[in-house]
């Protein structure tokens, strides 16, 4: 089956730090990326990182929030540091699949929770 699943959420306080986890079972990750969403908004893309290690940030938590991968673990992380309260949100993975070096599908996570209190 084909899966990745999100873990590492939770409650902290503000300025606090939290590592999310995103495992892909069934299928190697190649390149994944870190979005969010808040009731009554859309899901907003946060960060990515590329089969090549390439990473990109929105503005909003550059410098402070890091993607990285461990292909032996077939995982990808996003450490979270200095979090403010408008980081609260559901934090879903996105894995890429590819198929003889060609993405063929984006495989989507359930989510986890992310609260961060004053």
């Amino acid at each position: 089956q084909v899966q990745v699943a999100e873990s590492g959420g939770g409650l902290v306080q503000a300025g606090g730090s939290l590592r999310l986890s995103c495992t892909a079972s069934g299928f190697r990750i190649t390149g994944a990326g870190w979005y969010r969403q808040t009731p009554g908004n859309r899901r907003e893309w946060v960060a990515s990182i590329t089969s090549g290690g390439a990473t990109s940030y929105d503005d909003s938590v550059k410098g402070r929030f890091t993607i990285s991968g461990d292909n032996s673990k077939n995982t990808v992380y996003l450490q979270m540091n200095n979090l403010e309260r408008e980081d609260t949100a559901v934090y879903y993975c996105k894995g890429g699949r590819s198929r003889l070096g060609r993405p063929i599908e984006d495989v989507w996570g359930q989510g986890t929770q992310v609260t961060v209190s004053s």
